[in-house]
Order: C-alpha cells, then sequence, then structure tokens
C-alpha cells in the first residue's frame, strides 16, 4: 500500500499558509477519491482510498509541522507501509512560486517537517512532492514567510499548483517516480 502523506499544521490559524500545501494537496485527493479523512490514531487525519486496483492511504499529521515524523511511523508501522512506500507532499522555498518537482530520496533542505520525518524513519529513502512557495521577500524570516498565508497576487499560481501536484502524486501511483520526475521536472 502506497502511504500519501501530507505535511501542515493543524488548526485554523494555519490553514492558508504557505506550510499547508501538503494538507491542500491530501484534502483534494481524498475529495478526488470520495474518501473521508478523519482521527484514526496515529496523531493524524487519515483514510484508507481505493486508487484503480490498489489502496492508498492519504495522511495529513495533526501534530506541529517540526514533530510529524512521529505520526508518520506511526502510520506506516500500522499499515506495515516502509520508506518505498511514502510520498511526503510538502512546501519548497528553493522552488519558485508555482513549481511541482518530484524527487525521489535526500535530505530535509532546512525543511523542518521533512526533518522530523528523516529523523522517525532514520533514512530520507522516500519520494516527495515538492510545492514552490519561493523565498521570502526582503529580510523576512523563514518562519515568518511559511506561516503566512499567500498574498493576493501569489494566490492564483498557488491555487494553481494544489491540482497539479495531485496529478503529480497519480502519476507516481500510476507509473512510478522516474516517469512523473521526467514529467513534472521540466523547468519552466
Amino acid at each position: 500500500m502506497r502511504v500519501i502523506v501530507g505535511l501542515g499544521n493543524p488548526g485554523p490559524d494555519y490553514e492558508q499558509t504557505r506550510h499547508n500545501l501538503g494538507f491542500k494537496v491530501v484534502e483534494l485527493l481524498a475529495e478526488n477519491l470520495g474518501a473521508r479523512l478523519a482521527d484514526s490514531g496515529c496523531k493524524a487525519a487519515w483514510c484508507v482510498a481505493d486508487f484503480g486496483d490498489d489502496d492508498v492511504a492519504l495522511v495529513m499529521p495533526q501534530t506541529f509541522m517540526n514533530v510529524s515524523g512521529d505520526s508518520v511511523s506511526c502510520v506506516l508501522d500500522k499499515l506495515g507501509a516502509g520508506l518505498a512506500d511514502l510520498v511526503v507532499v510538502h512546501d519548497d522555498m528553493d522552488l519558485p512560486l508555482g513549481a511541482v518537482r518530484v524527487k525521489d530520496g535526500g535530505g530535509a533542505g532546512g525543511h523542518n517537517g521533512l526533518t522530523s520525518v528523516i529523523e522517525s524513519l532514520g533514512a530520507g529513502d522516500f519520494t516527495r512532492v515538492r510545492l514552490g512557495i519561493g523565498r521570502p521577500p526582503g529580510k523576512m524570516d523563514p518562519a515568518d514567510y511559511v506561516l503566512s498565508p499567500f498574498d493576493p497576487q501569489e494566490r492564483e499560481d498557488a491555487e494553481f499548483m494544489v491540482p497539479s501536484a495531485v496529478q503529480a502524486v497519480a502519476h507516481i501511483l500510476e507509473h512510478g517516480v522516474d516517469s512523473a520526475m521526467s514529467e513534472y521536472n521540466q523547468r519552466d
């Protein structure tokens, strides 16, 4: 079973922030698959849904971003899934706003949610779908930037990213990560 994890922070205060794009992708995936995310243990809202002939788990940790690894580890253990089954969807300041990229393995790149997942799982050998949010303007603190909502002029690019990322996840599930990287990692 593949496990799709969207990283974000729980609660209405964070709902529209740059850091919650992973949640938006998992919510749209669940909606498209007719699935309902619910508190199913492991400090996460998650469910198992039909994806063609296979099952896929959709997960939104309900811990804060920097401790989401424990939740991810718990869900993987409960489902008997491993690193090769995991796809993590997250925001990425190193990509321009609106970019969607697929990556297989790697480090955390300064992302606290990825750091937590890697530390909890003991390795970074899992697939990622990276959503570009761009760099903070001027000397703005990166932590403040990721926890702020998109500006009105950024909103259209941000809203386009979510269905594009859903398509990237579906491509990974249907055709594999190498094909998805070829399809989604073309430079804009």
